[in-house]
């Protein structure tokens, strides 16, 4: 379900029209990283591995459409990083990682 639901945040930054290619180039690079990231986090913690990645998947969304909503946007990017609450000790890497992720794509729907 993780490889199913970052896929196709791959193929909305790669559709979507609205970023850079510099900003395309960074959330890939970035989201290469998540995958492997929560593919390890879901080995022991299944459940919120699918959460972050879910979340991921919306907060993209928002931050790439048409027409932003920057309330839904905020929600996401606050879902996503909830997300990731509580596991900043046993894995201070993806908790970095979604920080980055929660910052780039605010930054998009600036």
């Amino acid at each position: 379900m993780i490889d199913e639901t970052t896929s196709q945040i791959e193929a909305r930054l790669k559709d979507t029209s609205s970023l850079s290619e510099e900003a395309r180039q960074e959330l890939a690079r970035l989201l290469a990283t998540l995958k492997m990231e929560v593919t390890e986090l879901s080995k022991t913690h299944a459940e919120q591995a699918q959460s972050i990645a879910g979340f991921a998947q919306t907060s993209t969304h928002e931050a790439t459409r048409e027409e932003k909503n920057p309330q839904l946007l905020e929600l996401s990017l606050e879902g996503l990083a909830t997300s990731v609450e509580g596991i900043e000790e046993s894995h201070p890497r993806l908790v970095q990682l979604v920080n980055r992720i929660c910052t780039t794509l605010s930054n998009l729907g600036i």
